[in-house]
């Protein structure tokens, strides 16, 4: 399930909201052991979620860096290469 979260700091432009609530939702999917929880569940899973992602955005701001900023496209391309070499055929 966490595979889908990424890095999110130190892009240009600055990560989306939607893909920090992406992020804050696999997580608390993870943690939680459930991908789609019950009703009498739901709104605690949505209040953690939230939650989550609200304190991501503040981490994401107020964390310094030197390094220049990464541009997706190029890691993406990383990202690919890597996995076409980890699940080649051998």
């Amino acid at each position: 399930m966490c595979r889908n979260i990424h890095q999110l700091h130190n892009f240009e432009p600055a990560a989306t909201d939607d893909e920090v609530h992406a992020a804050a939702l696999q997580f608390v999917r993870k943690i939680s052991g459930s991908t789609k929880p019950s009703q009498a569940n739901q709104d605690a899973f949505n209040r953690a979620v939230e939650e989550i992602a609200h304190i991501s955005r503040h981490l994401l701001e107020d964390l310094v860096t030197t390094a220049p900023p990464k541009n997706r496209e190029v890691e993406a391309e990383k990202a690919k290469a890597r996995s076409a070499k980890r699940f080649a055929a051998a």
